[in-house]
């Protein structure tokens, strides 16, 4: 066996060298620092855009319009942003995001027209979050992990409201206290100081230090190629290659489902329940700071329920995992409307609870479910357009929602249309095809 694996170097690695810590775990730490800095970049947006507009006599949709561009592109660059990395390596296309974001957040200190905020909030910022959106955490979690994989993006996926819950009041309270400059200065220089670790930490792939991913046993076979794409395919622009990409998975019905269902996720979270969950408990007599206080509680059980589901994704078929999640969630958005009232009722804490869980715990059984059918290597940018549809769908539903509560002057039917859709991605999650994993003899 050993001669086998060394005449087959390309495609078999050796033992690792025993270590106390195995670097995957050090790589993943890096990687989740890089996640969590993203994760405050585009939250300090919120903090920013009044006293910007105060300052410079800005109209809120010019600085709307700024941070609908960010949130197109954070979405749309993901596959392309997958791309790059299979190309040119994680490491270096996340240290230049980074490097990226930290320079365009220290030059909006000096812009003085709102072409300016459009290019540096808009532009570059969109860019450089969505090189190290989720996508980013898929391709790492795949490459370095085999046992843990699902726990692992399920840390990563808990990321986004991680970074919220430390940086924020941070950044709101240097902006308050000291103006927004300084708020975009700690921006800069997080993301600066991330960049060095990245830099020095993040290495591409176990092969490139002699090692197996973390939890491989001896004669793992590394997939050296994808199982969807051409075999020059590795040669490909990283502009042409995501659609390359595209075009060969489009094919499958697992793709569409997986596009479908990840959509309606967008939908109902980020659209619906983060854009207007304030206004609706508005709507029925709560304060907004308490309505605000409620919101902050779904990102600490967010945090829970991600890494819960990672650890769940580990042991159990991912589509019935996803099955659950937006079955739940339907059930308690057609339970909404009953529960928010002027107070603070036990109905709603039990929404908040559950509604917090669920948030993104779809994350892990989805990513587990690209890499599972569409390869280790394509995982990543196929994952780059599944949350490309994400971001899609909370961009509609949040202007449908919003449409609906001005005809009709209620969310009660953003609510229910949101329940139906989560019921059918019901439907479209068990019809995924079930399919060996394909990369490992021992994959958990």
């Amino acid at each position: 066996m050993t001669d086998d694996l060394t005449a087959t170097r390309d495609t078999f690695i050796g033992d690792p060298p025993r270590r106390p810590i195995h670097r995957a775990w050090i790589v993943a730490a890096v990687t989740l620092g890089a996640l969590v800095a993203a994760a405050a970049f585009r939250s300090s947006t919120g903090v920013l855009l009044e006293p910007v507009e105060q300052e410079f006599g800005w109209s809120r949709a010019t600085t709307s319009g700024a941070v609908s561009l960010n949130l197109v592109l954070y979405g749309l660059t993901a596959p392309f942003a997958a791309a790059l990395m299979e190309r040119w390596g994680v490491r270096r296309i996340v240290t230049i995001a980074l490097i990226a974001v930290g320079l365009a957040s220290a030059a909006t200190m000096f812009m003085t027209s709102a072409w300016q905020l459009w290019l540096l909030w808009g532009f570059v910022i969109g860019i450089g979050t969505g090189s190290m959106a989720l996508v980013f955490g898929a391709i790492v979690a795949n490459r370095w992990f085999v046992s843990h994989r699902g726990l692992v993006m399920g840390v990563f996926a808990a990321a986004n409201a991680t970074g919220q819950l430390i940086f924020l009041p941070a950044i709101a309270w240097a902006a308050t206290q000291h103006g927004w400059r300084s708020a975009a200065l700690i921006v800069a220089a997080l993301a600066l100081l991330i960049a060095v670790l990245t830099g020095l930490f993040l290495v591409d792939r176990p092969a490139d230090r002699g090692l197996l991913p973390f939890g491989a046993a001896e004669g793992y076979a590394v997939e050296s190629t994808s199982v969807t794409r051409d075999g020059d395919a590795p040669t490909q622009s990283p502009a042409r290659l995501p659609v390359s990409v595209l075009a060969r998975v489009s094919r499958t019905w697992t793709f569409w489902a997986l596009m479908l269902t990840f959509w309606v996720c967008g939908w109902s979270t980020n659209g619906l329940m983060q854009t207007h969950f304030i206004p609706a408990a508005h709507d029925h007599g709560m304060g907004t700071q308490t309505a605000a206080g409620l919101l902050a509680l779904v990102g600490i059980f967010d945090i829970a329920g991600t890494i819960a589901s990672g650890w769940l994704t580990d042991r159990v078929d991912s589509r019935i995992l996803l099955a659950i999640y937006y079955g739940g969630r339907g059930l308690s958005l057609l339970a909404i409307d009953a529960v928010l009232g002027p107070n603070v009722q036990p109905g709603l804490w039990v929404f908040i609870v559950f509604y917090g869980l669920d948030w993104v715990a779809t994350v892990p059984p989805t990513v587990a479910l690209c890499r599972q059918h569409f390869g280790i290597e394509d995982s990543g940018i196929v994952f780059g357009w599944v949350f490309a549809a994400h971001m899609v769908g909370a961009g509609v539903g949040a202007s449908i929602a919003g449409w609906v509560r001005t005809e009709s002057g209620s969310y009660s039917s953003a609510w229910l249309l949101a329940a139906v859709l989560c019921f059918a991605s019901v439907v479209i999650a068990l019809s995924i095809p079930k399919r060996a994993k394909v990369l490992s003899p021992q994959t958990h």
